[in-house]
């Protein structure tokens, strides 16, 4: 069914030879004895991993599904799953870059993060499982107390224990100020949480031992809207004071959601009627806890875009060199067979550029963001660490949205690639475009990212971020600028910054205005934004490839000619894209909506 092979050449082209991960970590003290042979053997571990013992398992989780026992509420995951999960565990992967402290290996986040583009690209809903936990151990390591720190952390690291974040109400997604769960408080300093949740991914299973659920609800008499929700920590099983699960807390899964895909994870609605739940982060103060776990699952979001769009790419290729149709517009090719085989055609190139330029420029993004966590969490130095914060905040939207945009880009044409046979279930292609339909929705849709974006990110400090960052790129345009070879993509990379810059100024004098001017330009213009970042690294990567182009190393050519089809071919997508983002609202906003 299919095939994955981890693209480790490109992962250690981008940590070694773009990004220099190793020089990097040496300025961090706590992982200054890494080194690129560390990188690439966990990574090449993680890699058999996915390959082979979770890609088998994508297609047929996806044709079984989950089951649901109405009789006792639990969820059995697809066949192979659990004994999957407990390879994971044993291989000790859930603790990769967890602290120590709490049983973690305590490596840096951009190995991590590299080893979940790898299992995602092997098998999302599988990924989906263990990938919460994650963030829920993140949310808990900042804002838990000691005593939940020790109950809850050292389960979550060995990956006894998985973790989930309860948000979304019948009534409300992405407004969280209009949910309706309660908590009350007890003697003991417990709270009693009664409501429903819905769209709750992993959120009951028979994976692990335990599920660590963090619910967001209301302490009586909070204020109303986002300013009165607190976060709880709410197990499935209660813990006993030896640490093992204990009494099972009335939060239920009540069903689970029947979807276009990610079929073989859990998409529960939850139900808590009296759950026993501890406060973390503060009364009313739940959105701040709670955006920690949010942002971790944003940027894990965007790997999952990454992943899809790297294994239909891989299938699409391989399936390209092998189906014969049709003689190629400029002579045969094949002479020895019936016809050429599709690859020769140049709009089935077009497609198979597409996934691999979307692919490769994301891997490049990713890490990036990856490293500057690291440096963000770790570095000595103050001033270091809040730059590299302001980049993550700046970034996280861009990485959600946009690399989620290119993978439902991406697999809709490694689709098409395919023909009549893409349709059809049994070839695999279908699913990574249903799958992929998800990321652009949820942990916050790509128009809110757009949003928190254009408006939080950028117009609320004036765009002090968003030039922070276009000055690397500035810095890097006049550096190369001299350089003939590197003409070709510096002189693009030098006019869309200073388009976007234009483009900046411009939509923030109008919200002045009208403040639906922002809400009319975020979408085209976080793509916008999302292809600028992408000359940058794209031309990043042509200069190290430019170096070594005579090597004999046949990467370093195909990687220039990847760099090409991205400017020629895709970065032009800005221009409409500006055009857009500059036509305002009332195009959008003067239709009265009984006329619609």
């Amino acid at each position: 069914m299919g095939q994955y092979i981890a693209p480790m050449r490109d992962m250690q082209f981008v940590l070694h030879e773009v990004l220099h991960v190793e020089e990097e970590l040496k300025h961090l003290p706590s992982y200054a004895e890494i080194d690129a042979d560390i990188i690439n053997q966990v990574l090449e571990e993680g890699g058999k991993f996915a390959s082979q013992i979770l890609f088998p398992l994508n297609h047929s989780g996806d044709r079984e599904g989950c089951h649901y026992n109405k009789d006792n509420q639990t969820v059995t995951a697809p066949k192979g799953f659990k004994a999957a999960y407990q390879q994971y565990v044993a291989a000790g992967w859930p603790a990769l870059s967890c602290d120590p402290e709490f049983g973690g290996q305590g490596l840096p986040l951009i190995i991590n993060n590299s080893f979940y583009e790898m299992i995602n690209s092997a098998n999302q809903a599988w990924t989906m499982y263990p990938g919460l936990s994650h963030g829920a151990y993140e949310c808990i390591h900042e804002h838990g107390t000691p005593e939940q720190k020790a109950a809850y952390l050292p389960k979550l690291v060995s990956g006894e224990w998985t973790g989930t974040m309860c948000l979304t109400e019948p009534h409300c997604g992405t407004d969280l100020g209009l949910l309706r769960s309660k908590a009350e408080p007890q003697a003991d300093g417990s709270y009693k949480i009664t409501g429903n949740k819905i769209f709750i991914s992993a959120g009951e299973h028979d994976l692990a031992d335990n599920i660590v659920h963090l619910v967001l609800a209301r302490l009586p008499g909070a204020p109303e809207g986002s300013k009165g929700i607190s976060l709880f920590i709410t197990p499935k099983f209660i813990p006993n004071a030896d640490g093992s699960p204990g009494a099972r807390n009335p939060i239920t899964c009540g069903a689970i959601e029947e979807k276009m895909g990610i079929h073989a994870n859990s998409t529960c609605q939850m139900n808590m009627d009296g759950a026993t739940g501890w406060l973390i982060g503060g009364p009313n103060k739940g959105l701040q806890a709670m955006f920690v776990f949010m942002n971790a699952a944003r940027l894990g979001v965007g790997m999952q875009g990454l992943g899809l769009t790297e294994v239909a790419y891989q299938n699409a290729l391989v399936y390209a060199k092998d189906r014969i149709q049709m003689r190629s517009l400029s002579g045969i090719k094949a002479p020895d067979k019936a016809a050429d085989p599709i690859i020769v055609h140049p709009d089935v190139r077009r497609m198979l550029l597409t996934a691999k330029a979307y692919a490769e420029g994301g891997r490049a993004f990713c890490s990036y963001v990856a490293l500057q966590l690291d440096k963000e969490l770790n570095h000595p130095d103050e001033e270091v660490r809040k730059e590299c914060a302001d980049q993550v905040a700046l970034l996280t939207p861009v990485i959600k949205a946009f690399l989620t945009d290119n993978a439902w880009i991406s697999t809709s044409e490694c689709l098409q690639v395919y023909g009549g046979h893409g349709f059809i279930a049994e070839w695999g292609m279908e699913q990574y475009v249903r799958d992929s339909r998800i990321n652009m929705i949820y942990e916050g849709t790509n128009t809110v990212q757009s949003l928190d974006l254009l408006g939080r990110k950028i117009l609320m400090d004036n765009g002090a971020k968003l030039r922070k960052f276009g000055e690397q790129i500035k810095a890097f345009v006049e550096e190369n600028g001299t350089d003939e070879a590197m003409n070709e993509f510096i002189t693009p990379l030098g006019d869309i910054g200073d388009k976007v810059t234009k483009l900046t100024m411009e939509i923030g004098m109008k919200a002045f205005q009208n403040q639906d001017e922002v809400g009319a330009a975020a979408v085209p213009y976080l793509r916008v934004v999302g292809h600028m970042i992408f000359a940058y690294f794209f031309a990043r990567m042509a200069k190290v490839a430019l170096a070594k182009q005579d090597s004999g190393d046949h990467f370093y050519l195909s990687k220039l000619a990847t760099a090409r089809f991205y400017f020629a071919r895709l970065l032009p997508e800005t221009a409409m894209l500006i055009r857009q983002a500059r036509s305002g609202s009332a195009n959008l906003m003067a239709l009265d909506a009984d006329l619609f």
